[in-house]
């Protein structure tokens, strides 16, 4: 029977904040409440983590999520997209006699989502090939994000001439908080890259984003 299982992407090393997985947040480390997000999500069938690092492999498992491999060196680096490092842990799974269906992918680093979050994106996925979780930005690009140009003057980045916000075409922030993959999108997704599949948007409160990343940076 295919499989909804929950993916956390946690690498050892971090340069602008070292250990960040592992900190302390309200009691647990980190990574922890992510994974007990997933856990909490009736349709989750699995949880698994992804890490180059054995403190992180050991706090996972006694937060109940499986752990099947140390993810190798290659897939750990800074430079190292993310989305191969969840290709190669799902391409285990399955090798393993696993059928995976849906991939939910979530970041550690988002510890104030909550388990009706995760579920309600997976909700959206109907006629998607991806979910992904966004809050509105501060700044609307048809009408008050700026760029300059070559030479240095300042210009709408999408002039339109809106004379009012409420005007303008609504435009979303990826939070990075939730990814929900359909499994022949992810491997899409990592030939021909983030935006080459149909996605679409589960709109959070900005009190449950954290600092928006590129979609497939490394984790």
């Amino acid at each position: 029977m295919p499989r909804v299982i929950a993916t956390i992407c946690a690498r050892g090393g971090s340069k602008a904040l070292p250990g960040k997985n592992l900190r302390p947040l309200a009691g647990k480390p980190l990574i922890v409440h992510t994974i007990e997000h997933a856990l909490a999500c009736r349709v989750i069938d699995g949880v698994f983590v992804s890490t180059d690092d054995e403190q992180i492999a050991e706090v996972a498992q006694r937060a109940g999520a499986q752990v099947p491999y140390l993810r190798p060196a290659e897939l750990a680096t800074d430079e190292a997209p993310k989305l191969p490092a969840i290709g190669h842990l799902v391409a285990h799974l399955e090798r393993s006699g696993m059928s995976v269906d849906t991939v939910v992918d979530l970041q550690p680093t988002s510890p104030l989502r909550r388990p009706e979050d995760i579920e309600a994106a997976l909700a959206l996925l109907d006629d998607a090939d991806l979910v992904v979780s966004v809050t509105e930005p501060s700044h609307n690009p048809y009408y008050t994000l700026a760029e300059a140009d070559a030479e240095g003057r300042l210009q709408l980045s999408k002039p339109a001439g809106f004379a009012r916000r409420q005007d303008a075409p609504a435009v979303w922030g990826l939070n990075g908080s939730i990814y929900v993959w359909r499994r022949a999108a992810l491997t899409k997704a990592i030939a021909e890259g983030f935006w080459s599949v149909r996605a679409k948007p589960y709109a959070m409160p900005t009190t449950s984003a954290r600092t928006p990343a590129p979609p497939a940076s490394s984790r």
